[in-house]
């Protein structure tokens, strides 16, 4: 046989079957892809359940998820009935363990503090907590505004201190509790319930107690705590503006002493007279 011809023909096996891969390789990836990939079901929330509640059977359903599952899903309702709710959750989302309380904790508001933490109520005026500006999961630091312990208002020199007292505060929860006013009537108190450690919970109760408690928004990615020196009311009404220079006033030279007096004796001929000069008559 020519030995042309050989190599032709193996270049055209060679040529045919790398076209072979190729259409086997193509028509294999769309068949994966029109194949549908597997689903599994999990536990979701059947309705709105807000911050607190005990999830129960009219609570939860179930959904179907293809792929991958979210990490920590739920997917047996036995397994999330009877637990309480640490964040909201919203209608057809998955139910993820970490968005729930410890089983046997129960729900409310004791199943959202984290171990070694403390919840500390503080009451807030109706700007801050009726016009969403404290809504939880927020921080804030909290300011307080009072006199020092035996100084009294009549003898201050300074007037009302204000002081940074904590930063970088988590917000747990905030709404209404029902107090009675001096005259007896229930009234509605705007409260938010800080998360803090047991000892700022101490120096927040006593605050609370002694002083008027301001919150004060702040970013959630600002963490840094800062050296925040005391305000006084002194300070707001102090004027800012330098006082004028006073000119120097610019002393006269000091006269020059008058020269000495001195007389002369003039000779002519026989005739003798004194001139007296540095003088008003020797100068006449």
């Amino acid at each position: 046989m020519n030995r042309r011809l050989v190599t032709i023909l193996l270049l055209a096996f060679a040529v045919a079957g790398t076209c072979a891969f190729l259409v086997y390789r193509m028509v294999g990836n769309r068949l994966a892809a029109a194949k549908p990939a597997a689903t599994s079901h999990v536990v979701a929330a059947n309705a709105d359940i807000k911050l607190g509640a005990v999830l129960n059977a009219a609570n939860l359903t179930t959904i179907e998820i293809a792929g991958v599952l979210p990490k920590g899903a739920i997917l047996k309702p036995e397994n999330a009935i009877g637990r309480g709710v640490i964040s909201d959750l919203y209608q057809g989302e998955p139910i993820i363990e970490n968005r729930l309380a410890a089983p046997g904790s129960g729900g409310g508001l004791a199943a959202t503090i984290p171990e070694g933490m403390r919840a500390c109520a503080v009451r807030v005026d109706e700007v801050v907590g009726v016009a969403g500006f404290v809504t939880p999961g927020m921080r804030v630091d909290v300011l307080i505004a009072g006199l020092p312990p035996g100084v009294n208002s009549s003898s201050s020199s300074t007037g009302t201190l204000e002081k940074t007292l904590l930063q970088n505060i988590q917000v747990l929860s905030a709404g209404q509790e029902i107090q009675k006013d001096p005259e007896g009537k229930p009234r509605a108190v705007q409260v938010v319930n800080l998360l803090v450690t047991p000892e700022q919970a101490q120096t927040l109760s006593l605050a609370g107690g002694q002083t008027k408690i301001q919150l004060v928004l702040r970013n959630p990615l600002d963490t840094k705590i800062d050296a925040v020196p005391v305000t006084d009311t002194a300070n707001l009404f102090a004027d800012q503006t330098p006082a004028p220079v006073k000119a120097r006033p610019v002393k006269a030279a000091p006269k020059a002493a008058p020269p000495p007096a001195f007389t002369v004796e003039v000779i002519n001929g026989a005739k003798r007279s004194e001139k007296k000069f540095g003088t008003s008559e020797g100068q006449q």
